[in-house]
């Protein structure tokens, strides 16, 4: 599906001990990320990674991760389906909650068919999406951006969604995804990270001062502004 195309390489968020939202100091405005005209605020950042850290806590099995990249995980994702909603108003795409709601089951049934793979059975959505780094309060945001790319890459194909990551579609969405990032003019709160624009996700700049505790991502100067 879509979401697993544009998910290539990015890791799946693992469990700590003491998952709670750390170090968020006083930052200018409330803001942990400003997208185009919207603010992503540090409330509802600690919020979301809140609910992410209780998820992955649920299931111990996924793994570990530090409080830094729980935060940036939900940082990454509220940037992501901003950037979906900008692919979606350029290019007149609407979709509906029931399009959504077939969205969400397309991830969740492809996760539960890859752990299946890995000899994991009866993996629920909430695990799945707590393996993806997703706060399960999240759910219907991820239906709706991966019903965006769904209904993207049926209109450039031809009526259907291809089966290849590395279709003509695959290639016109990943151009609609860099023009959408570029126009809103994504600015992160060095307290969390940088925007790497190669995966579109927030990670430890060079030059992040304060920043919540754990260990840091390892941060390369690479895909820091748009490639289009």
């Amino acid at each position: 599906m879509a979401v697993f195309r544009r998910l290539m390489g990015v890791a799946a968020v693992t469990v700590t001990a003491g998952l709670a939202v750390a170090g968020c100091a006083p930052v200018k405005f409330g803001a942990a990320a400003v997208v185009g005209n919207q603010r992503i605020t540090v409330a509802q950042l600690g919020t979301e990674t809140g609910q992410l850290a209780a998820a992955v806590k649920e299931f111990p099995g996924i793994g570990k991760v530090t409080s830094l990249e729980l935060t940036q995980e939900t940082l990454t994702w509220l940037i992501r389906f901003k950037i979906n909603d900008q692919i979606a108003s350029a290019d007149g795409i609407s979709v509906s909650t029931a399009d959504s709601q077939a969205g969400l089951k397309d991830v969740y049934q492809e996760v539960a068919a890859e752990a299946e793979q890995d000899g994991i059975s009866n993996v629920s959505q909430n695990e799945a999406l707590a393996a993806l780094g997703i706060a399960p309060s999240l759910a219907a945001e991820l239906g709706r951006y991966e019903a965006i790319d769904n209904a993207f890459l049926k209109a450039a194909n031809g009526g259907s969604v291809p089966t290849s990551a590395t279709s003509a579609a695959g290639t016109q969405l990943n151009s609609a995804e860099c023009l959408a990032a570029k126009s809103l003019t994504i600015k992160v709160n060095p307290q969390f990270g940088v925007m790497n624009y190669a995966k579109y996700q927030v990670v430890t700049g060079p030059d992040t001062v304060s920043r919540p505790s754990g260990t840091a991502q390892t941060a390369s100067i690479s895909g820091l502004t748009p490639a289009c």
